[in-house]
């Protein structure tokens, strides 16, 4: 459990531990437009709105070559301070709802099959309503974007 204390881009954040350490986080699951695509900073902006200065709970299983852990990333109602949170959000599925990010289905073997249903659905239903990123007609997704750019 912390405190989400930056917003890197559309699936990356810096959480604030109770013993004041920093980790930097990527959401999983997802994968986000990057800062030079188009709805790069709808999907940072539309983050920092679910997450920044939240009370965030992060459920892990390993670090990505960057060495940022790799989670998925669970928002506490607004004015949640303790670990006893009546509901909670979480914050990659809602950025696949918005149509702010693809569900990143090369990873999604490291899902719960049940997160991967979510997630899928998610996508799905924001291309059929042609939210967000998916109002253009062909929307390079960041994996390809990122390896144009080497």
């Amino acid at each position: 459990m912390g405190t989400v204390v930056g917003v890197a881009d559309g699936d990356t954040i810096t959480v604030l531990d109770s013993a004041h350490r920093q980790h930097r986080v990527r959401l999983a699951g997802i994968d986000a437009p990057e800062k030079g695509q188009p709805f790069g900073s709808r999907a940072k902006q539309s983050l920092a709105g679910l997450v920044f200065g939240r009370a965030v709970e992060v459920q892990w299983h390993k670090r990505d070559r960057f060495q940022r852990v790799v989670g998925k990333v669970m928002v506490a109602e607004p004015g949640c301070r303790s670990g006893a949170c009546p509901k909670t959000l979480d914050a990659g599925l809602a950025q696949l709802k918005a149509g702010l990010a693809w569900w990143y289905r090369k990873y999604a073997h490291e899902q719960s099959p049940e997160d991967a249903r979510q997630y899928e659905l998610a996508e799905w239903q924001a291309r059929s309503r042609r939210v967000g990123l998916w109002e253009q007609t062909q929307p390079m997704p960041p994996w390809e974007w990122r390896r144009a750019m080497r």
